[in-house]
């Protein structure tokens, strides 16, 4: 048994059990998927924001925290008496960071070792390289610009601080006057097409490879300043942001199903290649489509996202596939609730 590996319950009845995870992101799906599957649920909420998880009746239980920092091993102890399986989301992983996530003794649904090859720019595009998909080009050097470009930074939460640049030039005077002390960043090519990203569901348990849902980004300002003729924009020194302020549903050209399907399935075979037990669970290839309907996969998010949120009672997808409303978050808890029952729990644990 080794230090941050959780002892598992010998118990094959899924009532014996709680889903938990941080209250923000995905949380109210998740939530509400553990319920809709028979199993008990638990939000962790920092201090007033509990309203939602209230509101809505998602959780059984409540833990309070002041600050995420406030996560110890007392709050961890609490949740391995309950047989708590936690389920990381985007916030998760921002507020817990991965360091603390690789030590929790909690069980943790999902493969921790991938969040490096997540996380890490160099490892991403290796990975995704390795399983045979498009990528944009990645400018190392800002005088290599030749092209419109997207300047993302590190850990941007929600697509804040993105901007578009087409010169060395351009590049610097931007982020010299907006951005100064922003030197952790990538400069990736700007593909010309239609953002879509394909949410995936990968089961330990039945070995296949879902595709649940699609989504666009609503993103501010982008979306909306095509509201503002051009030369207001540049008289107002308007800049275009892409902060994420929401999620629109879309459901993409049958005939590209198959493609994307074969995406998905490159990048957990990859995966297994490069740690543990893989990719499992559900993830997100994030996507440009262009006008040729070339696909262009410029990052992967390897857990459940927010543009899964306009499906909580399903999608056009999951109801081919299922006879009830199948949301991702009850996807995950579909799959924990039978590795449960067949004794398989060790296989749906990082």
């Amino acid at each position: 048994m080794t230090k941050n590996q959780p002892i598992l319950p010998a118990s094959t009845n899924p009532s014996d059990f709680v889903i938990a995870t941080i209250g923000s992101h995905s949380a109210l799906q998740i939530l509400k998927g553990a319920k809709d599957e028979g199993l008990k649920s638990l939000a962790i909420c920092k201090k007033g924001s509990e309203r939602a998880y209230e509101s809505y009746g998602v959780a059984d239980e409540i833990i309070f925290v002041d600050e995420w920092s406030d996560w110890n091993e007392q709050l961890e102890e609490e949740l391995i008496k309950r047989n708590a399986i936690v389920i990381p989301h985007g916030s998760f992983i921002a507020y817990m960071g991965h360091d603390r996530v690789s030590k929790m003794q909690v069980m943790y649904y999902g493969t921790k070792e991938i969040l490096k090859w997540e996380s890490d720019r160099t490892l991403e595009r290796q990975w995704l390289e390795k399983a045979g998909l498009q990528l944009p080009r990645v400018f190392e050097n800002p005088a290599d610009i030749d092209k419109p470009v997207i300047v993302k930074f590190h850990g941007a939460g929600g697509g804040f601080g993105y901007f578009i640049a087409k010169t060395p030039e351009q590049f610097q005077e931007v982020k010299d006057r907006k951005y100064p002390k922003e030197n952790d960043f990538a400069i990736q090519e700007y593909i010309v097409g239609v953002p879509i990203y394909a949410h995936f569901f990968q089961s330990p348990i039945t070995g296949e490879l879902e595709i649940m849902s699609f989504d666009k980004r609503y993103e501010s300002n982008a979306d909306s300043i095509g509201r503002i003729r051009a030369e207001d924009q540049l008289a107002a020194n308007i800049h275009t942001s892409y902060t994420i302020v929401g999620n629109i549903p879309v459901v993409i050209r049958e005939s590209m199903l198959q493609e994307f399907f074969e995406m998905g399935e490159n990048v957990v075979k990859v995966s297994r290649e490069l740690c543990g037990k893989g990719l499992f669970g559900p993830f997100c290839l994030e996507c440009i489509v262009t006008r040729k309907l070339e696909i262009f996969c410029f990052e992967i998010s390897a857990r459940i996202v927010a543009g899964t949120n306009p499906y909580i009672e399903g999608s056009p997808y999951t109801a081919l596939k299922y006879d009830v409303p199948m949301s991702t978050g009850r996807r995950i808890a579909r799959d924990i609730k039978q590795a449960i029952e067949q004794g398989r729990l060790e296989e749906i644990l990082g």
